[in-house]
């Protein structure tokens, strides 16, 4: 499964299984492959819902999957997309064949991404893995009881977790796999992986996709 996911700028990310091709958060995308069976969003900031990165990875069939406080803003992607689907923090959804679950996502004292704002990461049930996407957060007591196979965690610091923050999240639900995302670009330092996988104890193996 890992060699089917690859990592972007930021939380850009494509997991492809069999004849599906799943996007979250395309940015900054160098190609338009007009691929994607779904695209879904964590929140609405610019590098995370972008509609330029949107257009390019989207087609007449795809599915876009957004924050239900993001509906309105979703709009102005309605003519790239098929439809537009709307969900809330922790439920469990199977939309056109695609089975999720959502994980609140939001900072516990920094300002950035408050609860209230109803973001979101995703848990997708993929070739019978369970692959955690967190999107921008903090070492949440949500995101402390997720029970995941694979995980992809920000490590960049300023927005979301730091590398140490980030690490002791990864010890706590022990994943198999993890892919460390959001560093390297516009926050943290691509050397902040290393710094990453120094901290990550125990069973876990750290993966590094991301492109910079």
């Amino acid at each position: 499964m890992i060699e089917n996911i690859e990592v972007f700028t930021q939380n850009s990310i494509r997991i492809k299984k069999g004849n599906r091709t799943i996007y979250i958060d395309p940015f900054q995308m160098k190609e338009e492959p007009h691929d994607a069976d779904y695209i879904l969003i964590t929140h609405d900031h610019y590098d995370h819902f972008s509609l330029e990165d949107i257009g390019k990875a989207a087609n007449n069939e795809t599915v876009l999957i957004v924050p239900e406080k993001m509906e309105e803003k979703a709009q102005e992607a309605s003519g790239l997309v098929k439809c537009i689907v709307t969900v809330k923090p922790g439920v469990c959804r199977e939309v056109e064949g695609l089975e999720f679950e959502t994980v609140p996502a939001y900072n516990t004292l920094k300002p950035f991404h408050p609860k209230s704002a109803g973001w979101v990461g995703y848990i997708l049930q993929i070739g019978g893995k369970r692959i955690y996407i967190s999107g921008d957060t903090d070492a949440t007591e949500e995101a402390k009881a997720v029970q995941c196979n694979i995980a992809l965690i920000p490590i960049g610091g300023t927005y979301t977790m730091a590398a140490k923050e980030a690490a002791e999240l990864v010890n706590s639900i022990q994943p198999d796999v993890v892919i460390p995302t959001h560093y390297g670009s516009i926050v943290g330092k691509p050397s902040d992986g290393e710094k990453f996988a120094e901290y990550v104890k125990g069973r876990t193996r750290v993966e590094f996709k991301i492109r910079f």
